[in-house]
């Protein structure tokens, strides 16, 4: 078929060229006499080549275009978000809440900004640098960074922040990071940070927004939470603010807030956004199903399946749930078997498809999958209640009454006991964590356990039994971090309140291992410690790890530039919100790569 259409081209061309002038084009007439000379079969295939022609020559030039010409992000546009709950306090030093701490990111710089990639990067700082010691950090501030008042920012106002930081009358909840940590000035642009003992995570803290000296000054320090510059904030962030409207109660309700064009990182390509805040879920979802707001956070996992028309990103949080078990007050788990039985017990996979809609990851240990740190090595158990069956057959255990498992256990050589697989799970009232709990206690009574399921409300279960430790088997989650620090949890020092060891563990190996986690100072020794306590952790047992939960974050299809790591708290979701943007245009690939713009 190719061989004939060459051919009948060919001919046709031959024919066509033959009414041309030597060395000239056709007029009107000699064309329209060439084209009737031609037979009906003739002009027929010829218009078939014409039409293949035509279209070969657009898909080339598609193709071309595709290939010279690139689509980049360009300045303008907007976001509308809804928030739960009504701001306070924007300011990274009194900052408590969700709603807080999302302003303060928007609004306030620091020396260091998380990154895309979950690395810090330097923000106001031009360069920092670390000594062999690990004991003092220097920086280095960038030479043109100022406020959103114009005025300059220098080392002084560094120097204020962290002092003001400490300060006891302030109360600070950024207190504890700042404690026994000395601060020098250098020069205008220079300061040093002065630690006690090397600290792995300290440059974590440097992601804190710095305050302007030439504003907080003039306020005393018992003053500081009744501040107005604490809901018309004044920092150096990507976004300033621009105005409030408040609710019959006075309370802040709408925040616009317009792009600084002083931003340390660069301008930023959306000219404004607005947060809304709402009293609730309900009526946050409510409105945006209204198209009233365009994006919202820690939205429900039920929910976020059913969003079809935006984008639904799963970012990663550094947060394990799992059952803590209690061996000083249980003492079923005192037996290795009895812990490993219900490891392969509990098809954690299962939950997460059930209660959180498959938004989640699987745990195995004491840190998430998407933490630094993290190895599969110690990541060894897998869904199998035979295998659990037999492990707990091998020990002794027998069926006994209603199926559930006992066993005979020897006092001394003439008292026996006899012990039972039954326990009591406590766990807080929240929807999540109720249906996760009786789920577990589905899966384990298949293999003979017989638990008891108790629900309290937060402070009740706080108070009255996990500070005094009363408790068999406790479902709750571990907050671990960015950077995680597993020592609160894990230490046997922190096993009695107001310690976070919720599983009473005690291991020497691991504790000296945490200890030298906190202190190295370079990566490599890190991750290797984090290997080793975690083949520690699996060895032993002490709880039935489950799943790390993703933040639900919902944004409109039209936002691109948006690369989202692992986030410790729902905030940093906005550490490269300056990247974000809603307008592209089409220019010239080459001219894009002079002028090094990131492409669409």
């Amino acid at each position: 078929m190719i061989e004939k259409l060459i051919y009948y081209f060919s001919w046709a061309k031959a024919r066509f060229l033959a009414t041309y002038h030597f060395l000239g084009l056709p007029n009107r007439l000699e064309f329209k006499t060439a084209i009737v000379s031609f037979s009906p079969r003739s002009r027929l295939i010829l218009g078939v080549i014409a039409v293949i022609f035509a279209i070969s020559t657009a898909v080339l030039f598609w193709r071309l275009n595709d290939l010279i010409v690139v689509d980049i992000a360009v300045p303008g546009g907007s976001l509308t978000e809804g928030i739960i709950g009504s701001p306070r306090f924007i300011n990274p030093l009194l900052a408590i809440s969700d709603a807080d701490r999302d302003l303060s990111v928007l609004v306030y710089s620091g020396l260091m900004r998380i990154g895309t990639e979950n690395r810090l990067i330097p923000d106001l700082a031009e360069s920092y640098s670390v000594s062999a010691d690990g004991l003092t950090y220097h920086f280095k501030l960038k030479e043109e960074i100022y406020w959103h008042d114009n005025e300059k920012i220098d080392a002084d106002d560094v120097v204020f922040t962290i002092k003001k930081a400490t300060d006891p009358q302030i109360k600070s909840p950024k207190r504890a990071d700042w404690d026994g940590v000395g601060i020098v000035k250098i020069n205008d642009r220079e300061i040093e940070f002065k630690l006690k003992k090397p600290y792995a995570n300290f440059l974590d803290n440097t992601t804190m927004g710095i305050l302007p000296e030439h504003l907080w000054s003039k306020i005393p320090a018992e003053s500081f939470p009744l501040s107005d510059l604490n809901i018309k904030p004044v920092g150096s962030g990507p976004f300033q603010f621009d105005s409030l409207k408040k609710d019959d109660l006075g309370m802040a309700q709408t925040y616009n807030l317009t792009a600084f064009k002083y931003f340390a990182l660069g301008k930023s390509r959306l000219d404004s956004l607005t947060i809304k805040s709402y009293p609730n879920s309900d009526e946050l979802y409510a409105d945006y199903l209204l198209g009233k707001i365009e994006s919202l956070g820690a939205i429900a996992p039920d929910r976020a399946q059913k969003m079809n028309s935006a984008q639904v990103m799963k970012i990663p949080l550094p947060r394990i749930f799992g059952v803590f078990l209690n061996q000083n007050q249980a003492k079923v788990f005192t037996s290795k078997e009895v812990r490993q039985a219900l490891d392969l017990a509990t098809d954690k996979k299962a939950i997460i498809d059930k209660v959180l809609f498959g938004f989640g990851q699987t745990v195995e240990n004491a840190l998430p999958p998407s933490s630094f740190g993290f190895t599969l090595e110690t990541s060894n158990s897998l869904y199998d209640p035979n295998k659990a069956k037999e492990i707990l057959a091998k020990a002794g255990w027998k069926s006994g009454i209603n199926g559930v498992l006992e066993k005979r256990i020897y006092i001394n050589k003439k008292d026996t006991r006899l012990e039972t697989l039954s326990f009591t799970i406590l766990t807080s009232d929240v929807p999540e964590l109720k249906a996760v709990a009786e789920q577990v206690k589905e899966q384990w009574s298949k293999i003979g356990a017989k638990v008891e399921v108790k629900i309290f409300e937060a402070s009740d279960l706080n108070d009255n039994f996990i500070r005094p430790r009363k408790y068999d088997a406790l479902l709750f989650g571990e907050v671990l971090g960015r950077h995680p620090d597993p020592f609160p949890f894990w230490h046997s020092s922190q096993r009695l309140d107001p310690g976070l060891n919720i599983a009473q563990y005690t291991n020497l190996t691991a504790d000296k291992l945490l200890e030298e986690i906190r202190q190295a100072t370079d990566e490599k020794t890190q991750l290797a410690k984090y290997r080793l306590f975690q083949k520690e952790i699996a060895n032993d047992q002490p709880a039935v790890f489950i799943y790390s939960p993703y933040y639900l974050y919902v944004l409109p299809k039209s936002i691109g530039g948006t690369t989202f790591s692992t986030i410790s708290i729902p905030a940093e979701r906005f550490s490269s919100v300056h990247k974000w943007y809603s307008k592209t245009d089409r220019i010239w690939r080459f001219l894009a790569q002079q002028k090094n713009i990131i492409n669409k």
